[in-house]
């Protein structure tokens, strides 16, 4: 997610506050290379490294020329006058970050330059050996390779909500409460379970379930606050949101 937002982000963002977009972070990264810049793109690759490296394993590269790729791509946006030709602020960033891969990739096999590993800054946020046994654990659906990436980055999104949301709980000293109630976030409690755990932390069953609500309700609310950083207007977040439940529940 974009970084750097000193407006408050609980509630619903407005058409003013779409300006601060992962749109808005790559074009200025192009135009005027920074730390400021280098730091959210870290945030971005956070998000999208793995389905960017998903997809070119894919296409046909082996994990390390997947892994090399992506690392390259992600160090292109840090060149001036990479992204000149770019529309500002149009369309899905997701597209746009899929097709500009596409474009790297074909550009390297053009060239019949080997990508090289160790540049100047490094965007893997995640071991290799992780990101290829996650990838070689995913079931075969016998969808594209875009659709793939789409239901790739769908789950990135509800990761980067669940992190945040986490780490919203730390800010205020109740990380170990988060990590009690986070798997009621994705099923219902057993019998007496809302009281055995209210035994752990110290409370009743009733605000063990008043808590648990709490954190159901902020969720999808953080997951649209994802989401709003990878489009241009206020109108597409919520097209987004049904997509992504689309692509979760298939």
């Amino acid at each position: 997610m974009a970084s750097n937002q000193s407006e408050d982000e609980s509630g619903p963002r407005t058409a003013a506050q779409f300006v601060t977009t992962h749109w808005s972070v790559v074009l200025a990264a192009g135009d005027t290379p920074s730390s400021r810049a280098r730091r959210a793109l870290e945030q971005l690759c956070r998000t999208y490294w793995y389905p960017l490296y998903a997809f070119a394993r894919r296409e046909g590269l082996r994990r390390e020329e997947a892994e090399d790729a992506v690392q390259a791509f992600f160090e292109r946006f840090l060149e001036q006058n990479y992204l000149k030709d770019v529309a500002r602020e149009r369309g899905r960033f997701r597209s746009f970050l899929l097709a500009a891969l596409r474009h790297f990739l074909a550009d390297q096999r053009d060239r019949a330059d080997a990508i090289k590993r160790g540049g100047q800054v490094t965007f893997v946020p995640l071991s290799a050996v992780e990101a290829e046994d996650r990838y070689l654990a995913e079931p075969s659906r016998g969808e594209t390779v875009e659709r793939a990436f789409d239901r790739a980055w769908a789950q990135a999104v509800m990761r980067d909500a669940l992190r945040e949301l986490g780490q919203e709980h730390a800010s205020t000293g109740k990380a170990d409460a988060f990590e009690t109630l986070k798997p009621f976030l994705s099923r219902p409690p057993q019998e007496h379970e809302y009281a055995q755990v209210g035994q752990r932390l110290g409370l009743n069953a009733h605000a063990v379930a008043v808590a648990v609500a709490r954190l159901r309700e902020r969720y999808p609310e953080l997951v649209r606050q994802t989401i709003a950083h990878t489009v241009s207007t206020p109108g597409e977040v919520e097209d987004e949101m049904r997509y992504l439940l689309e692509l979760l529940t298939e």
